[in-house]
């Protein structure tokens, strides 16, 4: 078994498991869209988010009409924040934990 030369980094990838997501949570707000700045601890209980990767079992299950890259509001209470990157902006959340999916609004025929 050869073991990797030092200086090379082998490419890393999260895949969820069970009934898991992956989300890439957005950027925290500063400023509300009425102009009131927030405190840089202040706790929102849901987030925003990009769906990175679903995981097997959740593909296959029709109940959960989430893709990858669907945007996402999540409640990040039971998420687990996935050390991956420097900003920290990964979590893997229950699938039950995404409350909403957004989608684009489809034109009514009249």
């Amino acid at each position: 078994m050869t073991q990797p030369r030092a200086g090379t980094r082998k490419l890393e990838t999260v895949e969820p498991v069970g009934k898991r997501v992956l989300i890439r949570k957005d950027e925290d707000r500063k400023i509300t869209k009425v102009g009131i700045h927030l405190p840089d601890k202040i706790e929102i209980p849901t987030l925003t988010g990009r769906v990175v990767a679903i995981s097997a079992q959740v593909d296959r299950d029709a109940d959960y009409p989430i893709e990858q890259y669907d945007r996402v509001l999540f409640n990040p209470r039971h998420g687990v924040p996935v050390d991956f990157e420097g900003d920290n902006r990964l979590f893997v959340i229950p699938v039950e934990d995404v409350v909403a999916v957004f989608r684009s609004g489809k034109a009514s025929e009249a």
